[in-house]
């Protein structure tokens, strides 16, 4: 996806739909499971437009204003308009609101199918490419026209755009597809599916000839656009739990930090997103652009609490639940003092079991979140069907841990040794070595080398859900922290150059040293944790070190600084920096303690009971203390060919 045609699509896609005169919302949403022409039939897209025009709805976008264009339209807010998610429908749709927008209005577009790339017949790509989106009435390449038949090209939608934009008119975009054609390795049986589709699928001819570049001018405007991966991604869709239920995993977790957040700036909405994707290895990492990131969202908050009706609670694993969550049940939406506490037992996408003492109507509201699930595994696949390797061995050490059911993870078997790649099944997806193997170490069975390696993934995914799960409830209109990226080069490993601004997300070097700055901005005290999580699934902590203090009062800063490995692999790993708010007399939480997975004491009750999924003892105590979560994905790649 290239930035260009991402502004711009969104930007048409958006700047059809237009408001009306008094900053009012309106939303288009398209969502493209089932294609008329094409083998390219998802399962996702009809639920995702389900969901989003639900959140849209309960943030005050009123139903009459949202356009769902899908082929399933059952089980919607009632007074939506629905039409089929063809090129002419949501080219209509699009185009009736751009005439109703007025200045201060916001659109909202959101699109969740299959992305494509096409040569560009314009010039206007810098990349030589064409992105798209692809209606349900999309085909292949037609010679006769030069094009992929029925596309939503970034051309034809940027014409819409700018003229909104240029009117005053706010436009949202999001995005659910992707654009990537990088020959990702996709091994049968994945447990996930690609949002996109390759030049060969549409059998574009790999003669076509691309116009001399002649970039367009950038989109001048309110506008804030997010997309499901980043340009050399794909994007996913996977089941939800054993429900049979589809949906996109960016779809899932936006909506669901939409619905919880209150006055979120967008850039806070993405990073939420980003930390609650964590599907294993699964190389996909939300991206966002745009001049309103730092603005806050449209529409108010959805109801913080959920409605209990004849004894069933009306959410469920879409709206972020899962079995052995605590709830607190109230009389009314405002609270006031409990009716009683409960545990979630049996949860459905959309709705959730009570027990026959719950009330018949009522409020409940999320406590404390269930212990995270012990590791599950995929069928083992075999990488090369040629490979004389006997794998036995391993396939039998793996056995214990294997599952059918939503797997965290993949075993690939591939050169004599296990390689954990993420449920969707891709093998090295950023280059050789990006997936990580397991070791055998000197003395070790291939069994022992499976539960070390195993002990150590399951403590990592757990931590980083644990910590998604908490730090989703905390999102405030002004950051907690102020964060400073600073990039030293040492091409040796040696000997570092100075230090130059940067965003990790946008590429450091094996031997580069990075360092990160950050104060306090919140207005009270903060226990500042800072971990890095790495692509094996070890993590190492960075801040505090040595057992120093790690509380930040108002105003005060600190730094934290590592050295990227001579001999990484292609990867993208994470950093957390992690805030708990003080309160009066609390005793300092030192987060880093929880990178080793024998050891729990000093990081609270609270982790400890959760990173245990053994613990069927707990009983139900206060709400958690809130926590603060900043992620930044550290994206490795070796150094361009030249640089020294």
């Amino acid at each position: 996806m290239l930035q260009i045609f991402r502004s711009a699509i969104f930007a048409v896609l958006l700047a059809a739909l237009s408001l009306p005169a008094q900053a009012e919302l309106r939303a288009v949403l398209a969502g493209v499971s089932d294609y008329l022409t094409l083998d390219a039939d998802l399962k996702g897209p009809a639920n995702d437009v389900r969901l989003m025009a639900e959140v849209l709805v309960a943030r005050g976008i009123p139903a009459q204003e949202i356009t769902v264009l899908t082929s399933a339209p059952t089980d919607l807010p009632a007074g939506v308009t629905t039409a089929a998610p063809t090129k002419a429908e949501i080219l209509k749709a699009l185009a009736g609101m751009a005439q109703r927008a007025q200045p201060g209005d916001t659109l909202v577009f959101y699109f969740s199918g299959h992305g494509a790339q096409a040569p560009d017949t314009s010039g206007d790509e810098g990349g030589g490419y064409d992105e798209m989106l692809l209606p349900a009435d999309a085909t292949g390449w037609k010679g006769a026209v030069g094009a992929v038949e029925n596309a939503l090209l970034d051309d034809e939608l940027q014409a819409w755009a700018q003229p909104l934009l240029s009117r005053g008119v706010k436009l949202v975009g999001l995005i659910d597809a992707c654009h990537s054609d990088t020959g990702f390795r996709n091994l049968p049986n994945s447990a996930g599916v690609a949002r996109g589709l390759s030049p060969q699928d549409l059998d574009i001819p790999d003669s076509t000839a691309s116009a001399p570049a002649s970039p367009a001018p950038p989109l001048s405007g309110d506008f804030v656009f997010l997309y499901s991966s980043q340009s050399d991604q794909r994007s996913f869709e996977y089941p939800v739990g054993d429900s049979g239920l589809w949906q996109g995993a960016f779809t899932r977790q936006l909506t669901e930090v939409l619905r919880s957040s209150p006055e979120a700036p967008w850039s806070q909405v993405l990073a939420a997103t980003a930390a609650t994707m964590q599907q294993g290895t699964t190389a996909q990492m939300p991206a966002g652009e745009g001049p309103m990131l730092d603005q806050n969202l449209f529409g108010t908050a959805a109801p913080h609490r959920f409605l209990v009706q004849d004894r069933s609670l009306k959410a469920g694993l879409l709206q972020g639940l899962n079995p052995g969550d605590e709830l607190s049940v109230y009389a009314t939406p405002e609270g006031g003092a409990a009716l009683m506490q409960l545990t979630l037992t049996k949860v459905a996408p959309r709705s959730s079991t009570l027990p026959p003492d719950a009330p018949a109507s009522a409020w409940a509201e999320l406590d404390q979140p269930a212990a995270p699930l012990p590791l599950r595994l995929a069928t083992p696949q075999l990488a090369d069907p040629d490979d004389p390797v006997d794998y036995a061995p391993w396939i039998a050490a793996l056995a214990p841990y294997t599952t059918q059911t939503a797997p965290d993870l993949t075993p690939i078997l591939t050169e004599g040794r296990i390689a954990l790649a993420g449920p969707d099944g891709q093998l090295d997806p950023t280059g050789p070595g990006s997936t990580p193997r397991i070791p055998l170490h000197d003395g070790e069975t291939p069994t022992d080398a499976v539960d070390r390696a195993l002990a150590q993934a399951a403590h990592s995914l757990r931590l980083r859900r644990l910590f998604a799960s908490v730090a989703g409830r905390s999102l405030t209109v002004q950051a907690a922290l102020q964060l400073d990226w600073q990039r030293k080069p040492a091409p040796d490993c040696t000997t570092p150059g100075p230090a130059e601004p940067i965003d990790p997300a946008n590429t450091v070097q094996p031997c580069d040293q990075l360092w990160l700055s950050f104060q306090n901005q919140s207005g009270r005290d903060l226990d500042v944790s800072i971990l890095y999580f790495n692509a094996d699934f070890s993590i190492t902590p960075l801040w505090p070190s040595q057992a120093l203090s790690n509380r930040l009062a108002t105003g005060e800063s600190g730094k934290a600084g590592l050295q990227i490995d001579a001999n990484s692999p292609p990867v993208d790993e994470d950093i957390l920096v992690l805030a708990v708010p003080v309160e009066p007399g609390a005793a300092r939480v030192d987060l880093t303690t929880l990178a080793d997975p024998t050891t729990t004491r000093g990081a609270g009750d609270w982790f400890s009971n959760r990173l245990n999924p053994d613990n069927t003892t707990r009983s139900f105590s206060a709400k958690p203390a809130p926590l603060m979560m900043i992620r930044r994905t550290v994206r490795i790649r070796p150094a361009p060919q030249g640089d020294e």
